[in-house]
């Protein structure tokens, strides 16, 4: 039977925003939205769980680490409010996946086209790291959402965690049986099974941008192959 992704989404979506598995975050990302940071002192925090964001007819599915502490925990929306989401909805936009290059809050008028973005685990951690307990309790999230996006075509893993987590996804689920595990790096692209594409890129944060470990151009590089991809696929 096919699945209505917009429904499933929506319901999964609220699923997610109403979670209090994992303590340790819940404590943690509730007292920062009370904290704050001085340069948002004005803002009110969102300070729960990050729901997916996108197109659920997407063909394209981005999954990124976690919310940053002062960006999509503040802001309520995937890689919304830092220079992580600097740098991805600009690629985004410059690829056409995206109706504008800036994403700074859920009423800023940003809309993905064919593609969805969500993360390993939906709250912002500690030192911008979580267990591995607490990626377990995500990791429904993840397959719900795999489950309910029946078009798409490419995952894009931003980092290694990122790529290592899918990999293990997609092999419990039967979709392809990657043993041994690809070794990770930027640009990397395997053929899953005859319908979906992983790729894997560096994961735009700071520490990778700053440092020039990541460039703008490496960066599109990999969106220009995503839609070279979409686009053969499309042609069948």
């Amino acid at each position: 039977m096919e699945i209505n992704s917009n429904l499933t989404i929506e319901k999964l979506n609220q699923e997610i925003i109403s979670c209090r598995k994992c303590m340790r975050l819940v404590q943690w990302r509730e007292k920062i939205a009370v904290e704050k940071t001085k340069r948002f002192r004005e803002w009110e925090y969102w300070g729960k769980p990050v729901p997916g964001f996108g197109d659920s007819q997407a063909e394209l599915w981005i999954v990124g680490l976690a919310p940053a502490a002062h960006g999509a925990n503040r802001t309520g929306r995937m890689f919304t409010g830092d220079r992580s989401g600097d740098w991805l909805y600009r690629a985004l936009f410059k690829a056409a996946f995206a109706n504008q290059s800036e994403s700074v809050g859920r009423d800023d008028g940003l809309k993905l086209k064919n593609c969805y973005i969500s993360a390993l685990a939906r709250c912002a951690p500690p030192k911008n790291k979580p267990t591995k307990e607490e990626f377990a309790n995500c990791n429904n999230y993840l397959s719900k959402e795999l489950h309910y996006l029946q078009n798409i075509k490419i995952i894009l893993c931003l980092g290694q965690l990122a790529f290592n987590y899918i990999i293990i996804l997609l092999n419990e689920k039967g979709l392809g049986q990657l043993r041994p595990r690809p070794k990770f790096q930027h640009g990397f692209t395997i053929k899953i099974n005859k319908d979906l594409q992983l790729v894997a890129s560096y994961h735009p944060s700071q520490q990778n941008t700053f440092t020039g470990k990541l460039t703008e151009k490496m960066f599109s590089t990999v969106f220009e192959k995503i839609n070279q991809h979409i686009n053969n696929a499309n042609k069948w």
